[in-house]
């Protein structure tokens, strides 16, 4: 797991540990020196901690003027035994609410499992975005039926067209306008 790495593409155009209103503003992560695990296997040094045990994350670009934020995920998302939502939605999806944005995109291909539990955090989240969205990219199947078994599918918009997006060949911002047209498609009229 130590190999796999947060996306580094968009480095150029946005650093979280840079912007001052990021949740994430001054973190130092090493390039060098392994420290943080999943279950006793190092992972890349380049994940950002959300004080959980199983689940890290990179925010990888946010637009305050279009108001949207792209973070990707590593790790396993255990609601059951860490309340990973809790941690992820006080620790960063509330001061980001709170910076005016309202279109989450989650990317997902490094989580490799997820427990549930209740959905009151996701419900929250949902309200909060108002006439925003959230959209979960590239989850593995297995974990979207685990996330729909949980009634998340209520809150998060995931699967069909959103799977077959190959995100890293876009910029943020057409990456976001191709998400937002498919999600306004699903919402219809």
């Amino acid at each position: 797991m130590h190999t796999i790495e947060p996306f580094y593409n968009w480095l150029e155009h946005y650093e979280a540990s840079e912007d001052p209103r990021s949740p994430l503003y001054g973190a130092e992560n090493s390039l060098t020196q392994y420290t943080n695990t999943i279950y006793g296997y190092y992972i890349h040094p380049q994940w950002d901690d959300i004080e959980s045990e199983t689940l890290f994350l990179k925010i990888l670009f946010t637009d305050y003027d279009l108001r949207f934020t792209v973070i990707e995920f590593m790790g396993e998302w255990n609601d059951a035994l860490h309340n990973d939502i809790m941690m992820l939605k006080r620790n960063i999806i509330d001061p980001l609410l709170h910076e005016g944005i309202k279109h989450f995109i989650l990317v997902g291909e490094n989580v490799f499992n997820f427990h549930g539990s209740e959905d009151d955090y996701y419900e929250e989240w949902f309200e909060d975005v108002e006439d925003g969205w959230i959209a979960a990219l590239n989850f593995r199947d297995f974990v979207l039926d685990e996330m729909r078994n949980y009634n998340l599918d209520s809150y998060l918009n995931y699967g069909g067209t959103l799977d077959d997006i190959h995100w890293r060949t876009f910029t943020p911002k057409r990456l976001f306008g191709l998400v937002n047209s498919m999600i306004q498609k699903r919402l219809g009229p």
